[in-house]
């Protein structure tokens, strides 16, 4: 019988061969400050879809030029993207994998000479202090996350994920600890949920593939959100049309976080169990055996892995043998 991190998955007729996905993981290597594919990204995601991953996340790539994290992010925030994110998707595609996105804003993180933008005028530790985002500025973000979902579909993602994750605008307006507002977009629970849940509404507006939410479920801060918060969140998401919470955590505030394999694994399982929708699990995973006990175990119904595929894009092979399941290969490769 084979493994079930080798079994396929399917989300709306969008079926990846594996359980293995890779993480979104910036690479910092758009020089030209135009958010434009280069050569790096072309190698960097081709070879992991060689490696035998079922699903590739592309990096959070930015709805807005003031989203960016830094000038060297990917950015989706004008046609002029869409090309070069297809030579990506044709590259995974070609082999073998499926390929999604994360639409992202970085918030009050960016690291830009621009003006950027959080829900309230706290700056997160040593950077500069944000505008509060006004109703224009609001409206703005939910128009580039929707127009961002549009160019992800022109370009043949199959997937799209949106950050709310890691301390970033979304998870940022979700949080206590950083929205002060008194308007509709903050105050309780339901008003810091509101501008997720627009983006969400937008995004399906244009989209109607898998979709994915990533989530901070510990914010690490006795002031923030609680999993219990974070359940009743998920299960609005699902309401919604979200096939899956991809459950991390930390970012929003510096912590001092204890990790271990697995750390972050708990919050998969609680949410999928809780609020009844389909998680990834992520978080110092690296061992087969470990991913394998996820999914057997009824934790996560995806395995993210991160740091451990930077390391070895052949991680899936690997793993395969150790399990004792038959991965196919390149038939270029076949002969090794």
């Amino acid at each position: 019988m084979s493994a079930q991190l080798f079994t396929p998955y399917t989300i709306k007729q969008v079926t990846f061969k594996n359980r293995i996905v890779m993480s979104p993981m910036c690479q910092y290597s758009s020089h030209n400050r135009d958010g434009k594919v280069e050569d790096w990204h072309r190698v960097h995601y081709a070879s992991r879809a060689v490696g035998g991953v079922g699903l590739i996340l592309v990096e959070a790539t930015a709805v807005l030029p003031e989203g960016r994290i830094s000038y060297r992010d990917l950015g989706i925030w004008s046609d002029e993207h869409i090309s070069g994110l297809k030579e990506l998707v044709d590259l995974v595609h070609r082999n073998g994998a499926k390929i999604g996105i994360q639409l992202a804003h970085a918030g009050r993180k960016a690291e830009l000479e621009e003006t950027i933008l959080a829900p309230s005028a706290i700056p997160f530790p040593e950077k500069k202090t944000p505008k509060a985002a006004d109703a224009e500025d609001i409206r703005r973000i939910v128009e580039g996350f929707r127009d961002g979902a549009r160019r992800a579909k022109e370009a043949g993602f199959d997937v799209i994920e949106i950050h709310g994750a890691h301390g970033y605008l979304l998870n940022e307006f979700l949080s206590p600890v950083t929205n002060h507002r008194e308007d509709e977009y903050g105050g309780n629970a339901d008003n810091r949920y509101r501008l997720l849940s627009e983006v969400i509404e937008a995004v399906n507006s244009v989209w109607s593939g898998p979709l994915f939410v990533r989530i901070s479920a510990n914010e690490y801060d006795p002031q923030g959100n609680s999993l219990e918060q974070y359940i009743n969140y998920a299960r609005r998401m699902k309401a919604q049309g979200v096939d899956l919470i991809d459950c991390s955590s930390g970012g929003l505030v510096p912590a001092q976080i204890q990790t271990f394999p697995g750390y972050q694994v708990n919050l998969a399982e609680q949410i999928r169990r809780q609020a009844e929708v389909a998680t990834g699990a992520v978080g110092l995973i690296t061992d087969p055996s470990h991913a394998e006990e996820i999914l057997g175990n009824g934790r996560a119904d995806l395995v993210l892995l991160g740091r451990e595929l930077l390391r070895n894009p052949y991680w899936a092979y690997e793993a395969a043998k150790a399990l004792n399941t038959t991965l196919e290969r390149p038939v270029q490769y076949q002969r090794a």
